[in-house]
């Protein structure tokens, strides 16, 4: 399918993206349902690969990696990367999951990166993830609005807009019913409402569990001129829908030629990995194999040797996109005095002298080849000296593969709350870009 022709037809699928995608093995596979509906064919690791040119997709647990080869590739020809992650902050269920007092059934949970707490105080949330079964079986749990962070009423805590502190132990439990927590089992509930087609679980087989709370409020389009988006995991679906949007879009449009004479064109790759968020050191993560797996086995299929692999990858590319701060109006000196990102201003090209982002001058040239080639605006975002700067998947992966890679996305205020909010371009705008980049001589 093409790429959507309007901003409010790409932010209307995001919201659809979103709101299918509670957890990262839900965004994996939905992400999978999108491509294989694409003519996606989808790859087991486990068995061997004989396909070379075409388009498939691999997930990896929350991790989803994605690619086209085109006809003329050949075992020196280089990756197009869009790199991404499909977690956002949150809580994971702990063992023993039922608790409560005082009448109170609730949650036992840890917290999953960074999340601003304060933002998942009275909102209805959901729990969300994968069961895995005594057989190895895996099935996908999704439980709707269930769960609630109550906050204290003021009138138990007259000094609560002077300052709030919450507890991440005593005070981060929500409350998801009422009775007698020996009377009750969640996982019970969690095999309820088990995701598909129809599978009977017994709670009784389950024998681990990967189940995080996710917000349940509908995306929405709001402000005086509908230019806003707010909605739950724009860091990093935002990214991640533009990688699959503009992959689809990339190979219907490819036709196995390349744009540049005596070059082949370049193996187009999507990379949603999960983890990210805290650190990514995991087998599905930026830090770990599955993209190194992929392309290793991606070059074996077109007869590379080792060393022209490394050629292959010499001549690769990554743009890692991961959502980045807009400029605060109540915070404004948060923010650099001068790179002022604004929603709507366009997609950010993240800098940092200390390389939290990969990005250097050949990056930042690439970048602003590409946007000026999409009609596209995009901003710089460099932090306040004295404000810690956050990371991202691009140093990562610069660093695993050697793969040349520059750090962008789209800039947010609100960022690690339970509910973002984006511009309503500029989604639209990084998968223009990212079409492009796909078959782009990254190179040149």
């Amino acid at each position: 399918m093409p790429l959507h022709s309007s901003a409010a037809e790409h932010i209307r699928d995001l919201g659809d993206y979103v709101s299918a995608s509670p957890s990262s093995f839900h965004a994996a596979r939905e992400g999978a349902r999108r491509l294989t509906a694409a003519g996606f064919t989808g790859l087991d690791e486990l068995q061997p690969w004989e396909a070379t040119a075409g388009k498939f997709y691999v997930i990896r647990d929350g991790a989803l990696i994605a690619w086209v080869t085109p006809g003329d590739a050949g075992p020196i020809t280089g990756f197009n990367i869009l790199g991404a992650h499909t977690d956002s902050p949150s809580f994971k269920l702990k063992p023993k999951p039922t608790t409560g007092r005082f009448g109170w059934l609730q949650a036992g949970v840890e917290v999953y990166g960074g999340p601003l707490l304060n933002s998942w105080l009275d909102r209805e949330l959901q729990l969300a993830g994968r069961l895995v079964m005594l057989d190895g079986t895996q099935h996908l749990t999704a439980t709707g609005p269930m769960l609630r962070f109550p906050q204290l009423a003021i009138h138990l805590d007259r000094a609560v807009n002077e300052g709030l502190t919450l507890d991440k132990q005593q005070h981060m439990n929500p409350v998801f019913g009422l009775g007698d927590p020996g009377g009750e089992d969640l996982l019970a509930v969690l095999a309820e409402r088990v995701a598909g087609d129809g599978a009977s679980v017994d709670p009784a087989e389950i024998g681990g569990y990967d189940v995080v709370i996710a917000d349940t409020q509908a995306p929405a389009v709001f402000g005086v001129r509908s230019e806003f988006f707010a909605s739950g995991r724009l860091d990093n679906l935002s990214a991640t829908h533009a990688g699959i949007t503009a992959l689809i879009a990339h190979a219907d449009a490819s036709d196995g030629g390349s744009a540049v004479p005596g070059e082949s064109s370049p193996i187009a790759v999507l990379a949603a990995f999960d983890h990210e968020e805290i650190g990514s050191a995991s087998r599905s993560g930026a830090c770990g194999p599955v993209l190194e797996d992929i392309l290793v086995r991606i070059s074996d299929g077109l007869g590379a040797s080792a060393s022209q692999r490394r050629q292959a990858f010499a001549a690769s590319f990554c743009v890692s996109a991961d959502a980045g701060h807009a400029v605060h109006p109540n915070y404004a000196e948060r923010h650099d005095p001068v790179n002022r990102p604004v929603l709507n201003g366009g997609p950010l090209l993240k800098i940092n002298a200390n390389q939290r982002y990969a990005t250097d001058a050949a990056g930042a040239a690439l970048w602003a080849r590409l946007c000026g080639e999409a009609g596209v605006p995009f901003q710089e975002f460099v932090s306040n000296n004295v404000m810690p700067c956050g990371s991202t998947i691009g140093p990562l992966t610069a660093t695993r593969l050697g793969i040349r890679t520059v750090d962008v996305g789209v800039p947010l205020l609100s960022m690690h709350s339970a509910r973002e909010v984006c511009g309503v371009e500029d989604p639209h705008r990084l998968a223009r870009v990212t079409e492009l980049f796909f078959a782009a001589a990254a190179h040149a």
